[in-house]
């Protein structure tokens, strides 16, 4: 793209520290990549990756006024865009993907974008600044193009997402404020949507102990929502972080609440689903967690409540630990963000300890790497189970893959 000097002053501006570590330009096709598509557009999100942020953009803009993308198709395949291998099936794929980004594509206003920034005071977080937390990397490429962030404080130690019911029970609200009240104690950041219900509860707490807390908004970072919650929201902004990657002005929607909560995911060590219904968007933040290998923990209430029957059913189907303890998700996120020690390479890490499949699978393990059909055969567990119990383990630096299979760290 062509940026004058005015708009890269303005995105040096926002930048801060970062001007000094990223091109402006790229920066700025960044930003106007975040206006043509929606979070986590994977397509985007290769195009970007691969092609870089301002040739990607070019590119898509000439395929669009040519009304034919094979010249975009030629470079994805010669750059190994991943899914160009087969030419017919991702040429598709990028037709469908020039098609939903064209409407836009004439209405991306970059300088517009900042300038709604700067009213607000909000800064902008792109990968390669010391501020861009490198945790949401993990989704590749699923993870946002840019972050905005209205900050007083950047988040530090183990991360514990706390979400579940807006419709909570005074049980589950006390649940979370003891869950948040120990996270804090134990020196962990509280990541949370700023939504009713628990993540209420969640970012009260923290900030009623004076601890740094994160709100992630579903639109844009001067969008406070929901409206009961502004003066909350506003609160988390001057002792912690508010983020969001869509830009400015945009208006919150239920697909962007479903986007935004794998962002929660990824921000957490771990994530605790505190009292959620059946249709809880609670639930969907725990899936985003479950696949990015990150533990996951639940707190249901009683079987007859609908509140909880979302939390019984993660239970039942082993996608989640119940809280038996406020201390259970506290310490899988300590243990998560702390290197194994010489000193503790025979302790179990304390979420290992409360899971006890992990468990069967390190006392299977030898001083030899073996593969997972060797450590099912040693445990009595199914391969599905292996493999879910050997990720949570190397996750927590309890084991490596090596060329021979699994061993112990």
């Amino acid at each position: 793209m062509t940026a004058g000097s005015d708009l890269l002053g303005a995105v040096r501006s926002v930048l801060g520290d970062g001007t000094d570590v990223v091109d402006l330009v790229e920066t700025a096709s960044r930003i106007a990549w975040s206006t043509i598509a929606e979070p986590g557009d994977a397509v985007a999100g290769e195009l970007v990756t691969v092609l870089g942020p301002e040739r990607a953009l070019g590119a898509v803009l000439e395929a669009a006024d040519a009304g034919d993308v094979g010249d975009l198709l030629g470079r994805c395949v010669e750059s190994g865009v991943a899914g160009s291998e087969d030419a017919v099936a991702f040429g598709a794929v990028l037709i469908a993907a020039v098609e939903r980004w064209t409407p836009r594509l004439g209405r991306s206003d970059v300088a517009e974008v900042l300038a709604a920034a700067q009213t607000v005071g909000a800064a902008l977080l792109v990968p390669g600044t010391s501020a861009w937390p490198g945790a949401v990397d993990d989704l590749g490429p699923h993870a946002p193009l840019v972050l905005w962030a209205r900050s007083s404080a950047a988040a530090a130690g183990p991360g514990l997402a706390v979400v579940g019911s807006r419709a909570n029970t005074v049980a589950g609200a006390e649940a979370a404020a003891e869950i948040v009240s120990t996270a804090v104690d134990a020196g962990c950041s509280v990541i949370s949507g700023g939504a009713y219900g628990i993540d209420a509860v969640a970012h009260r707490v923290a900030i009623a102990a004076g601890a740094p807390t994160t709100a992630v908004l579903a639109g844009g970072i001067d969008q406070l929502y929901p409206a009961g919650n502004v003066e909350l929201l506003r609160n988390v902004a001057r002792q912690g972080t508010l983020l969001a990657e869509s830009p400015p002005g945009t208006r919150p929607t239920r697909w962007r609440f479903l986007a935004r909560n794998r962002l929660i995911a990824a921000l957490a060590d771990v994530t605790v689903v505190v009292e959620a219904g059946a249709r809880s968007g609670a639930l969907n933040t725990a899936h985003h967690a479950a696949q990015l290998g990150r533990p996951v923990f639940a707190v249901p209430g009683a079987f007859s409540s609908s509140a909880s029957v979302g939390c019984h059913r993660l239970v039942a189907q082993g996608r989640a630990q119940l809280v038996v303890h406020p201390r259970d998700p506290v310490d899988a996120a300590v243990a998560s963000s702390t290197p194994l020690t010489a000193d503790r390479q025979d302790e179990p890490l304390a979420g290992a300890r409360h899971d006890p499949e992990v468990l069967r699978v390190l006392d299977a393990l030898g001083r030899r790497a073996m593969p997972e059909h060797e450590v099912a055969g040693r445990s009595g567990m199914s391969l599905a189970e292996v493999a879910d119990a050997l990720a949570l383990a190397q996750l927590q630096g309890l084991v490596v893959h090596a060329s021979g299979g699994w061993a112990r760290a």
